[in-house]
């Protein structure tokens, strides 16, 4: 169990943690989005230890923040990955590059 004042500390350090990952993710910066996955992942331990604490409103206010900047950058994490994909497919001139369906279909049916 954690106290509040730990509580509104690990909540102001995952908006930060939340801002540099906007960050990586706009500079396409492999290393800034793992380790702020890793400390995003860490700060969620320690936010699970908040069982039973009242929420005032700025941690409340913090919470709301971080969840509005959590979804903004699994956005922006998408248009990504969609970007890369159609760059790819564009690259070998073919849709589906990691497309595992025929070849699981081919070994299911080898059985």
């Amino acid at each position: 169990m954690i106290t509040q004042t730990e509580l509104r500390d690990t909540l102001r350090q995952m908006l930060a943690v939340l801002e540099e990952e906007r960050q990586a993710l706009a500079g396409l910066d492999l290393d800034g989005i793992v380790g702020a996955t890793n400390v995003k992942d860490r700060l969620c331990g320690t936010l699970g230890n908040a069982d039973g604490i009242e929420l005032d409103d700025e941690c409340r206010s913090m919470i709301d923040t971080a969840k509005r900047l959590n979804e903004v950058n699994r956005q922006v994490r998408n248009i990504i990955a969609a970007n890369v994909t159609t760059r790819l497919n564009a690259i070998v001139g073919s849709p589906q590059v990691y497309s595992a369906a025929p070849r699981y279909a081919q070994a299911v049916g080898r059985n």
